[in-house]
């Protein structure tokens, strides 16, 4: 989707009163953590959009050897988590483009964050939305599922 369509769509959902979560990450290997991230982001609201980094930006972000998956292969596992809504793949280094585009009704992030760390949090909140932090699932990390199979 581009700029135009993205803004349409999210101004049209707030319109009929759809509150709007927002999260993001690369999730290169979907895994449990992920799922209860995503499964807690999607209870906080009515439309659960995550911005997926490209796969230019995870190799930045995470190495030469990342991602694992392509993007258009970690959307369609998002998607099909039952819990994700809509996903917009960014190619910058964050997503602050993105969320200052759709200014979700709540931010959420995993437990490694605090809110004030948060990429978009001051501009979610200076319009009246929330910053929210999930807990992480111990036990569960790309980088660890990675070293495993290695």
């Amino acid at each position: 989707m581009n700029r135009d369509k993205i803004s349409k769509e999210t101004a049209n959902l707030k319109r009929i009163g759809k509150k709007i979560v927002f999260t993001n990450g690369c999730f290169d290997l979907l895994h449990e953590g992920h799922k209860n991230l995503l499964k807690a982001s999607s209870s906080y609201g009515d439309i659960l959009i995550v911005g997926l980094n490209s796969d230019s930006s995870v190799k930045k972000l995470k190495g030469n050897k990342r991602p694992i998956q392509k993007a258009n292969d970690r959307k369609l596992a998002l998607l099909n988590t039952g819990f994700v809504d809509r996903v917009h793949i960014f190619r910058s280094d964050t997503p602050l483009e993105l969320i200052a585009l759709i200014r979700p009704d709540i931010l959420v992030k995993g437990g490694d964050y605090i809110p004030e760390d948060v990429v978009g949090h001051k501009e979610v909140l200076d319009s009246g939305g929330e910053v929210k932090i999930v807990p992480i699932t111990p036990g569960f990390s790309t980088t660890s599922i990675i070293e495993k199979m290695q």
